[in-house]
């Protein structure tokens, strides 16, 4: 099986005191999918995620990344495998500038200070911003630091990215460079969202969580088709499939 998979089995988690978030999900990604998670705030997305490279530990059930099963032990091959951009960039970047945020990692793999830095350059040209190397990172806009915290992620060389909610808080255009962004990765990638254009447009596939259980997994455009299932799930069309509200123009038909 391909390092780049992603496998999830019966995965079950509460918080402490608290009701069960997630309820026996499971489903399998492979390599170079590119896979949206949508549901409702509380639907258990972003618990998910954090199950993908330990940062939580399920109480039932299992994850695999490839052959691999995330335990405490293999945590640190995980976390070489997949990289995680969390919700707000602010907690991905704490450093005294961009470069030297994106090279902590690769620092702490013991690479020497000419690979670091050449990872350093590749990851800030990917993501378009080598021109913020030398910037405290609290002087960075919204759309600056969310790319920034892609490039500490694309610095550790993953083979599959893990992204919460890459577009919150983005005005219009950042929002769109994201989107060009993300569709130019090969990687494989998991996405939690509550932006469905942006799932659409990133998108081939979907799953649905509904308090904490998935009731949808299917090709992205169909998904979104479904009115009775969007309704059940506390969701509406993306607005690019709505149809016009003052003259009725329907989009085009998408495949």
């Amino acid at each position: 099986m391909s390092h780049h998979s992603i496998e999830v089995s019966e995965l079950g988690f509460a918080y402490p005191d608290g009701p069960a978030v997630l309820d026996g999900v499971s489903f399998r990604i492979t390599h170079g999918e590119s896979v949206a998670v949508v549901g409702a705030n509380g639907a258990g997305k972003s618990t998910l995620l954090m199950h993908l490279n330990g940062v939580l530990t399920p109480l039932s059930g299992t994850v695999r990344i490839g052959d691999v099963p995330v335990t405490r032990t293999t945590l640190p091959d995980i976390r070489k495998t997949v990289g995680m951009v969390f919700q707000d960039p602010d907690d991905q970047l704490f450093m005294p500038t961009v470069s030297e945020d994106v090279a902590f990692g690769p620092l702490n793999l013991g690479l020497p200070p000419e690979d670091v830095q050449a990872r350093v350059r590749d990851a800030l040209t990917q993501v378009g911003h080598l021109d913020l190397a030398d910037r405290p990172p609290y002087r960075l806009s919204g759309g600056e630091k969310r790319a920034v915290a892609i490039a500490t992620v694309l610095a550790m060389y993953p083979s599959i990215l893990v992204m919460d909610e890459p577009s919150s808080s983005l005005d219009p255009r950042a929002r769109r460079r994201v989107i060009e962004l993300l569709r130019s990765f090969s990687h494989t990638k998991i996405i939690a969202t509550h932006d469905l254009d942006l799932a659409l447009d990133v998108c081939g596939r979907t799953i649905v969580l509904s308090s904490g259980t998935v009731i949808a997994d299917g090709r992205t455009v169909d998904i979104f088709r479904d009115d009775v299932l969007l309704e059940r799930s506390g969701l509406e069309q993306p607005m690019s499939m709505q149809s016009c509200p003052a003259c009725g123009a329907v989009p085009a038909t998408l495949p």
